[in-house]
């Protein structure tokens, strides 16, 4: 008896439980007006504003202060990464989640070393999604399954890099430009940008200076 009231009781609770507010930080249209459908039609999240880049992202949290805030990784202006850090030096209470592409060991442990509280992948289902809303709002961390399982792999594999980042990596190293790389690869000069920026995340550089320097020290060039 005891336990069906108390079961009964956590029931109500759930459904009494107030509405989660959010900022979304995602780049795509598309998927912003996804992500903002999934939760406004739900009756448990209200979506405070979204974000394109980071400079809109700091801009709305001047006014709003959400429960949570879904961050991506690839932005046009900052890297995920990086405002993370400086959304938690400005707003230290605000709690992040990272929602991204990027399903990787060294994105998963940079982001939650920076100060996000969970990492969810964008192929992760709605209800994982919205799981990881629901515990980071409530103070807990949260890994989709697929990042815990990256998150577990050995350091020897954290820092792979792909066929393409190796080939992006060595003309770097060769003093190629993006446009002269994004001709010599038949690719484009933003792709080129995306390899680099990714090569900076992965091998922890400050710049691509740093980052050909580093390079060269493990060998990698």
């Amino acid at each position: 008896m005891e336990k069906a009231l108390k079961q009964l009781l956590n029931s109500k609770y759930r459904d009494m439980r107030p509405v989660i507010s959010l900022i979304i930080v995602e780049d795509h249209p598309v998927v912003a007006e996804g992500l903002q459908i999934l939760f406004n039609t739900s009756g448990k999240y209200r979506v405070d504003g979204v974000a394109g880049n980071g400079k809109e992202c700091l801009q709305l949290l001047q006014f709003f202060k959400p429960d949570v805030l879904l961050l991506d990784i690839n932005l046009p202006d900052i890297s995920g990464i990086d405002l993370c850090k400086l959304i938690l030096n400005k707003h230290p209470d605000q709690k992040i989640l990272a929602l991204t592409t990027y399903g990787e060991r060294v994105f998963i442990q940079q982001m939650l070393d920076n100060g996000a509280y969970g990492y969810v992948l964008k192929n992760a289902s709605s209800e994982e999604i919205m799981e990881g809303v629901n515990e980071v709002s409530d103070g807990n961390k949260y890994l989709c399954p697929e990042a815990e399982n990256l998150l577990r792999k050995t350091q020897e594999n954290e820092l792979m890099i792909t066929r393409r980042e190796n080939s992006v990596l060595k003309l770097l190293a060769e003093g190629f430009t993006n446009l002269e790389i994004a001709e010599k690869l038949f690719i484009s000069p933003l792709t080129v940008d995306s390899h680099r920026k990714n090569l900076i995340i992965k091998l922890q550089a400050r710049n691509t200076a740093s980052l050909i320097k580093i390079a060269s020290d493990k060998g990698l060039v």
